[in-house]
C-alpha cells in the first residue's frame, strides 16, 4: 500500500505541480503586499478628501462595517490578475514547453465533439459510431 503511494508522489508531473503551488503560494505573499501598500493607498489617493478609502459610507460616519470599500475590491482584481498572469507565465508556459518536447500535448485544445440527433447528448467523440448514452447509430462525420 506505501509502496503505491510512494510511487505516486514520486511521478514526474506530482513533483511539478507541488513545486509550481509551493512558488504560486510564496509569490501570493509578494503580490499581497504590492496590492496592499502600493495600490491600495492609489485607489484611496483617487478618492479624496480625508476618506477611509475609495467607496461609500453606509451607516454612521467613521463606521468601518457600514463602509462600502470599492477601492479593497478593486485592490482584489488587481491582485487576482497580476496573480494569475505570473502563474500562467511562470508555471503553465514553461510546463507547456518542457512537455512538448517530451511529445505530450498539455493544456491543448478539446478534442472535437458532436451532438447525438436522438437524445442530444453534446458530448459524443466526433469519430463516435454510437451514442454512449442511447445506443443510437451516429452519422459519419464530415
Amino acid at each position: 500500500m506505501f509502496r503505491g503511494f510512494k510511487n505516486f508522489l514520486m511521478r514526474g508531473d506530482v513533483i511539478t505541480v507541488a513545486v509550481g503551488l509551493v512558488v504560486a503560494l510564496a509569490f501570493s505573499t509578494l503580490v499581497k503586499a504590492f496590492t496592499d501598500f502600493v495600490i491600495n493607498p492609489l485607489i484611496a489617493a483617487a478618492g479624496g478628501g480625508k476618506a477611509i478609502g475609495l467607496g461609500w459610507q453606509l451607516g454612521a460616519a467613521g463606521n468601518k462595517a457600514t463602509y462600502l470599500d470599492l477601492g479593497s475590491f478593486i485592490s482584489a482584481i488587481i491582485y487576482f490578475l497580476i496573480f494569475m498572469a505570473v502563474v500562467y507565465f511562470v508555471i503553465v508556459v514553461p510546463y507547456k514547453s518542457i512537455q512538448a518536447r517530451r511529445g505530450l500535448t498539455v493544456f491543448g485544445d478539446p478534442a472535437p465533439t458532436k451532438t447525438c440527433p436522438a437524445c442530444l447528448s453534446e458530448d459524443l467523440p466526433a469519430a463516435a459510431s454510437k451514442c454512449r448514452y442511447c445506443g443510437t447509430d451516429q452519422p459519419a462525420s464530415v
